[in-house]
């Protein structure tokens, strides 16, 4: 197996150019460097819509990298050459298909979330207006009981101001009477206690002169105890003295006599008479209104309509930034396609087995060399390997391109219906604010159709409040109600045509691409290939070798299978392993089932293959039969006898056949009796030994 050259050890006389070829190389990289900044800046600028410092930062950074970079770097170079057929692969299809749904998401979804939060701004618009009416309303509905209560209160006013003078009229009079009263209160008092007054200070006159003479006849008797007698001649003294004080105490009786007499006849018709003349100078003045206006609501309308736009942002917040950062689509498309390149690059000069599927002129001038000499071929192709590998230039695809294909088929239906999804709901959106907004342009105002008059004759109070009220019922009629204004107007944003064809250009890039991106990536093989020719010799070297290695194990892996056939007695069904098993059924699954030739080797039916093309052995009693691509890896040898299949007549003009009807399929390479196919034949012999 060869090793793998690096770019340091390239010969120099190849592949060195000269001066002038590096000038203008370097030359013509500075240019292709600024042409690509230029059109990556008007891009975005004018289909995405960048700011323009932002584009004129952006371009000068992009054009000072690719303009040197490509002008002095080999590296660079070869890199950015990688990046433009990298656009055309899986992965620059993945990502041209995130920048065109970049440029969905910035159109129609766009405009649909503008046409939403419009449509947001007309509700929260007509809430406010109907606030405003309500409020109005409420005011009209409220005037008559507002002027009923301001004459009620200018009553009331009126009543308290009288109530006023009254009081103070009255307060005189009670205060006169309140004064008399207290004069006599005063004189009843004075008879009333008068009595008590005297007692307390007279006290008893005759209990008061005994208490004298009592206490002199007791102190006499102490003295003198011998001659007591002598002390009684106080008494006689004590009874005239005393009585004369007796008479006094009349003065103190009479009041106890005369109190209760003027208790019953003046004291209680008096108090009577005066809680009489109390009553009648006591009113009370009471003036009551009610008036009770309930809302329930838990927030006002001008609350709910500020709520429903707040709503309705938040439920917009992260569209609107998913929206913000599909602008920078196109920067990181072109990061992560530059990458990619760096990846290829790096790939090719590391692992001989990427992406090294080509069958290239150089190959076929090895291959013309080889056969030349007398050496092994890999060409012709067999049917599994032409599968594998193509030619750069063919139009037929490898296996694993054509499985890629159907899946970026599928991949782009799929975001084709999601878009044209989007496009639609955008369109249909503005068609129905459209239409609302067509039959809602006029403006409607609610006026009373019938106006009642009522006069109220009189000049009183209550005449008064009755005219007040027919009045502020007069205001209520006249009033106007407004259903639909022109302020609150719904204007839906139109779809922008500029961006849906932009949009078009887009997914029309990505179906070419999806068509030939397959083609249009092999061009990056072809780039390495001009950049590291001792590499592409290398990675050559090691696909030959790889088929090379491939055909000889594919031999033993044949012989085997032909031989485990053989002793299998065949590819045999379920239904022949029954009928061999019971013989009973025999005569029905024969009479059904119709026997049909396979091949030993890989097992193809007979009537695929065509049954002039089908190769059987020479010898009567062997089972061998094989198709042409088994047939010339065996060599003209059965596996099963070991005899030769046919004789040489027969194989020239069965290969001769099989090259006539398999050049569809496969590339003419040597003829049979070549000495490529000699060479081969030899060494698989001295092989099998």
């Amino acid at each position: 197996m060869p090793t793998v050259l690096k770019d340091a050890m390239r010969p120099l006389g190849a592949e060195e150019p000269s001066m002038a070829r590096a000038v203008v190389r370097s030359l013509g990289g500075f240019s292709l460097g600024l042409s690509l900044a230029t059109a990556y800046g008007l891009l975005e600028l004018l289909v995405e819509g960048q700011s323009p410092w932002g584009c004129l930062v952006g371009t000068l950074t992009l054009a000072a990298f690719l303009s040197l970079g490509m002008g002095f770097s080999r590296q660079v170079r070869v890199t950015v050459l990688l990046l433009l057929p990298q656009a055309f692969s899986k992965q620059g299809r993945t990502l041209m298909l995130v920048a065109a749904f970049g440029l969905v998401l910035q159109g129609p979804c766009a405009n649909t979330l503008r046409n939403f939060t419009q449509a947001s701004e007309a509700v929260a618009c007509g809430a406010e207006l109907a606030l405003n009416q309500t409020a109005e309303m409420l005011e009209r509905a409220k005037q008559p009981l507002v002027s009923a209560l301001n004459k009620i209160k200018a009553i009331a006013q009126k009543a308290k101001e009288v109530a006023d003078r009254v009081r103070k009229f009255f307060r005189s009079i009670m205060d006169g009477v309140k004064h008399v009263a207290r004069a006599l209160r005063n004189v009843w008092y004075w008879l009333l206690h008068i009595g008590d007054v005297c007692n307390s200070e007279l006290g008893n006159p005759y209990l008061k002169c005994a208490r004298v003479f009592d206490d002199a006849k007791d102190s006499c008797m102490k003295v003198i105890p011998q001659a007591y007698h002598l002390c009684y001649v106080l008494m006689p003294f004590k009874l005239v003295l005393c009585g004369l004080a007796s008479v006094v105490q009349v003065f103190c009786i009479i009041p106890k006599y005369i109190q209760p007499f003027l208790r019953k006849t003046i004291g209680t018709p008096v108090q009577k008479l005066i809680n009489r003349l109390r009553q009648e100078f006591e009113f009370n003045v009471t003036a009551t209104h009610y008036f009770s206006v309930d809302l329930n609501a838990s927030q006002s309308l001008s609350q709910v309509a500020l709520d429903l736009r707040e709503a309705v942002s938040m439920k917009l917040y992260r569209v609107r930034e998913a929206l913000a950062l599909m602008g920078y689509t196109t920067p990181l498309l072109l990061v992560f396609l530059y990458l990619q390149a760096l990846f290829y690059r790096y790939c090719y000069l590391n692992w001989d087995s990427y992406d090294n599927i080509y069958i290239t002129s150089r190959f076929l001038r090895m291959e013309a060399v080889r056969s030349a000499a007398g050496l092994p071929t890999v060409l012709p192709l067999s049917a599994h390997e032409a599968r594998h590998y193509i030619r750069p230039g063919s139009i037929f695809m490898s296996r694993w391109e054509q499985i890629f294909y159907l899946l970026a088929i599928f991949h782009l239906i799929r975001h084709l219906l999601l878009v044209l999804l989007l496009v639609f709901l955008d369109y249909a959106v503005f068609w129905v604010l459209d239409l609302a907004r067509h039959q809602l342009q006029g403006e409607v105002v609610a006026r009373s159709p019938v106006l009642v008059s009522i006069t109220v004759e009189g000049n009183g109070y209550a005449g008064k409040i009755y005219r007040d009220l027919v009045s502020a019922f007069d205001v209520l009629q006249q009033g106007n109600v407004t259903i639909l204004s022109r302020r609150c107007l719904l204007r839906p944003s139109e779809p922008n045509t500029t961006g849906y064809v932009l949009i078009g250009i887009m997914y029309g890039l990505c179906f070419f691409i999806t068509l030939f991106g397959s083609y249009v990536s092999r061009l990056r093989r072809v780039i390495c290939a001009s950049y590291y020719p001792s590499r592409e010799q290398a990675r050559i070297s090691y696909l030959y070798n790889v088929l090379l290695s491939r055909r000889t194990s594919l031999l033993a892996n044949l012989n085997r299978a032909v031989r485990r056939r053989a002793a299998d007695q065949g590819h045999v069904s379920a239904l022949q392993v029954l009928a061999r098993r019971c013989s009973c059924l025999a005569p029905f699954i024969d009479r059904f089932w119709q026997h049909q030739a396979y091949c030993l080797g890989c097992g193809q039916p007979q009537d695929e293959g065509g049954s002039e093309n089908f190769v059987s052995c020479s010898t009567p009693a062997c089972r061998g039969l094989f198709c042409p691509t088994c047939f010339r890896l065996l060599d003209n040898t059965c596996s099963v006898c070991a005899s030769p299949l046919s004789y040489q007549g027969e194989l020239d003009l069965e290969l001769r056949s099989y090259c006539g009807n398999g050049s569809k399929k496969r590339w003419a390479g040597p003829s049979p009796r070549s000495p490529a196919l000699s060479s081969v034949t030899w060494t698989r012999n001295r092989v099998l030994g």
